[in-house]
């Protein structure tokens, strides 16, 4: 039976806001020798009770987490921005400290937190290779006899005699990742850091983690690719608000997180996202959903649903669909050669089918637009967002990387007035 490596017990994380940062450090350093000594905050005026940043506001980044890791097992950490995952990370590799609670670790831990975490930025790429072995204990020998393979992983032999200062952000992840792959620590800690690289690269990091788990030794994985993480890791733990939501099996977790996402975008308030004026012909709505319902996987098409409502009768309305990936540039677009017409205070949806053969495993969002051809009547910039994941022939893994970029089919189902 394996061992316990990593236990955390009731883990909170409080941040002061605003507790410090007057403006200088001689305000700062003012009012904090004033409190020593007892005396009225000497920046206030006349007439103020507390100065409104010094008092500061309590937030809470963890709250009560608690959870167990086995050594060998690969834990996916998943949530929303804001959910606690990085702060977790950075408790677990003794960056900063809890609040409350506490954390017992058996061995050895290497991280990735950010590009460039541990690097000397004036020190050359073969220098902070023994650097970061140093750190981690290893004697000059140790790291030799893995020197060769790390430079060799990290692809950047011509620069590895360059000061680092001088690498790009996906130099430095390409070394950052092996040295702390390769050095052999007992845990290995990786934050959404592997976003940088290329996919290849990717693809090549997470099979290394494969490695470094099969060899007996722990991953902690955190990352918004729900591919990734369905392909690597054994089991998940789902931080919400900074709270444990649910911890488990991969399958059931993903299904729950993604389950959420996609509710919380369809309860979304859309005029946020709106670009005209509000007109009485608007879209009320736009959810898109796959094979597996919240789940989207490359090669299964993509239902998207566009729900319409108006005051008024119009006729020869159509629809404009673009899809957009994380560098906002356009992968697919289609403006629908069907025309549909509405009479005064009536509701329809209009159900599209996407392919997605042509999209690679990523993170999309769409601008959808609606009207005659002369007058843009509503449209919904960057909403929602989703997410495809790779998928292999069997229907597990991560095997599809590298489709190129293409047309995007779109395909009309129905349009139906909706009673």
């Amino acid at each position: 039976m394996s061992e316990t490596v990593i236990s955390v017990e009731h883990v909170s994380k409080a941040y002061r806001l605003g507790q410090i940062g007057g403006g200088t450090l001689r305000e700062d350093v003012a009012r904090w020798w004033a409190k020593l000594c007892g005396q009225t905050d000497p920046l206030l005026k006349i007439g103020e009770e507390h100065h409104a940043r010094h008092m500061g506001e309590q937030f809470w980044a963890l709250d009560d987490v608690g959870f167990e890791v086995k050594e060998g097992e690969v834990l996916g950490i998943i949530g929303r921005n804001g959910a606690g995952k990085s702060t977790l990370l950075k408790i677990l590799s003794q960056v900063t400290t809890p609040t409350s609670g506490q954390i017992k670790i058996k061995g050895r831990i290497a991280s990735l937190l950010e590009v460039g975490t541990g690097f000397n930025p004036e020190m050359t790429g073969r220098e902070n290779i023994f650097l970061n072995g140093a750190i981690l204990g290893m004697t000059k020998i140790e790291i030799r006899s893995k020197f060769d393979e790390i430079v060799a992983f990290s692809e950047i032999e011509e620069f590895i005699d360059t000061p680092v200062k001088r690498y790009s952000s996906g130099m430095y992840v390409r070394l950052a990742f092996a040295v702390a792959a390769h050095l052999e620590p007992e845990i290995l800690i990786c934050d959404e850091v592997l976003a940088v690289g290329d996919a290849e690269f990717q693809k090549k990091c997470l099979g290394k983690m494969k490695d470094v788990s099969r060899g007996g030794r722990t991953v902690l994985f955190v990352s918004h690719n729900t591919g990734a993480i369905a392909n690597l890791c054994s089991k998940v733990l789902y931080l919400k608000h900074g709270r444990v939501n649910d911890f488990g099996s991969t399958a059931i977790i993903l299904d729950k997180y993604l389950s959420d996402s996609s509710k919380a975008g369809l309860t979304a308030d859309l005029d946020s996202h709106r670009t005209v004026k509000p007109t009485n012909t608007r879209i009320n709505a736009i959810s898109v959903s796959g094979k597996n319902g919240a789940r989207l996987f490359w090669g299964e098409p993509i239902r998207l649903i566009i729900e319409v409502e108006t005051r008024d009768s119009i006729e020869g309305i159509s629809f404009g669909v673009t899809i957009i990936n994380q560098k906002a540039e356009i992968v697919g677009s289609c403006i629908l050669s069907d025309r549909f017409n509405l009479i005064a205070n009536e509701r329809a949806r209009l159900l599209l089918v996407i392919a997605t053969e042509n999209l690679t495993p990523s993170i999309y969002t769409l601008n959808v637009g609606l009207g005659p051809t002369s007058q843009l009547l509503d449209a919904v910039y960057g909403y929602p967002t989703f997410e495809i994941a790779p998928i292999s022939e069997t229907g597990t893994g991560l095997e599809v990387w590298n489709s190129a970029w293409g047309s995007i089919s779109f395909r009309k189902i129905q349009f139906k007035r909706i009673p």
